[in-house]
C-alpha cells in the first residue's frame, strides 16, 4: 500500500461507494463537527495545502 492517497483517489472510493456530493458534504460536516483535529489531520495527509484546510474546514463548521 502507498504511503499517501490523493484527493482524487479519494473522490473516486466515496463515488465507487454511492457517495454523491451531498453524502460528501454531510460526511466533512460530520467528521469537522465530532472530530475537528482528525478531520485537520486527514485534509493534512492528503496534502492538501494549508489555506485549502481551512477553506474546506470552514465551510463545513
Amino acid at each position: 500500500m502507498q504511503n499517501k492517497v490523493t484527493v482524487e483517489e479519494w473522490i473516486a472510493l466515496f463515488r465507487e461507494t454511492g457517495l454523491d456530493e451531498a453524502a460528501m458534504e454531510r460526511w466533512h460536516r460530520l467528521f469537522e463537527a465530532r472530530h475537528p483535529e482528525g478531520h485537520r489531520s486527514f485534509l493534512e495527509w492528503l496534502g492538501l495545502e494549508a489555506r485549502r484546510i481551512e477553506q474546506i474546514r470552514a465551510a463545513h463548521r
